[in-house]
């Protein structure tokens, strides 16, 4: 007995001792040490962070299919647009959101003036299981996850009937490939800023992949990034990825887990906003937080 507490006691410390560490890895990323900020709060769930060029943050709370916009330093308005219960965002242009449209299954683009284009509703003549995440490649590619978690609003008798919970490529002339499969559940994506690499998280199986983006726009080279799921992500300017589990979590770009930032709800998504791109805006639950950071956010 008394040697199981000795363990006991050396694996809880070692535990702590990891932390600590991890913790003071990621110091150097952080302007102020325990800086996070509740911005706003009282959404039923918050996801999709995206920044325009101005710095400010659009997000979601989709259970009431509302879209905001969060401004420095914590001003938090409604957008009066139909965003058809949307997910993730990611800015197109400052004239066009586009948004993984839950409601019917659909990647969707939204202009100022609320204004709505259908981009993709279907692949092989069959509905999406139902977008999740998106990403923007420099020369135009939208890079969109494909999960299935089923929807209270989608009407009675609704199936999943894609054969692969996939991620896919829509081109700007208006082709769709399906350019990577065989997950259990994909989810957050997000691509370094010379359009060469991109992240996939399958948050089911706890693990994120990378991919080579090849010159056509098909993915290649799959490797083991991070043994962590993630709902959504995001990268800085030295190319370490943030994920969002129970923690936003912070690899540096060779995969080496640098540490955790903690969050007072669990986090949904994640993106850099503000004018200078150094505010870390966090979606969770119930809330927004931020925190100000000595990095800086890429497109």
């Amino acid at each position: 007995m008394r040697i199981l507490l000795i363990l006991l006691i050396l694996n809880l410390t070692s535990s702590f001792e990891n932390r600590a560490q991890m913790a003071s890895a990621i110091d150097h990323l952080i302007k102020t040490k325990g800086s996070i900020t509740q911005v706003g709060s009282g959404f039923s769930f918050t996801e999709g962070p995206a920044v325009n060029s101005l710095g400010e943050v659009y997000f979601t709370d989709q259970p009431n299919n509302k879209i905001y916009r969060w401004q420095e330093p914590d001003q938090i308005t409604e957008w009066e647009v139909d965003g058809e219960r949307a997910n993730g965002l990611y800015f197109l242009s400052d004239s066009v959101l586009i948004a993984c449209a839950d409601y019917r299954n659909k990647l969707i683009g939204i202009d100022k003036q609320g204004n709505k284009t259908v981009l993709v509703e279907g692949y092989q003549g069959r509905h999406l299981n139902g977008p999740n995440d998106l990403w923007i490649h420099p020369n135009g590619n939208i890079y969109f996850s494909d999960s299935y978690y089923h929807r209270p609003w989608w009407p009675e008798g609704h199936e999943e009937v894609q054969d692969q919970r996939a991620v896919y490529c829509f081109k700007p002339n208006g082709d769709l490939m399906r350019v990577a499969e065989g997950f259990e559940m994909p989810n957050g994506l997000i691509g370094t800023p010379d359009g060469k690499q991109l992240y996939i998280s399958d948050i089911r199986a706890k693990k994120i992949w990378k991919y080579t983006i090849e010159a056509d726009g098909r993915l290649a080279q799959k490797t083991l990034f991070a043994p962590e799921g993630s709902d959504g992500m995001t990268i800085d300017n030295q190319g370490n990825v943030y994920l969002t589990n129970s923690v936003v979590s912070v690899f540096s770009a060779k995969g080496d887990k640098l540490g955790e930032l903690e969050v007072p709800e669990r986090p949904s998504n994640v993106c850099f906003g503000g004018k200078d791109r150094q505010t870390l805006v966090i979606t969770a639950r119930t809330s927004v937080y931020s925190i100000a950071m000595q990095v800086k956010g890429v497109n």
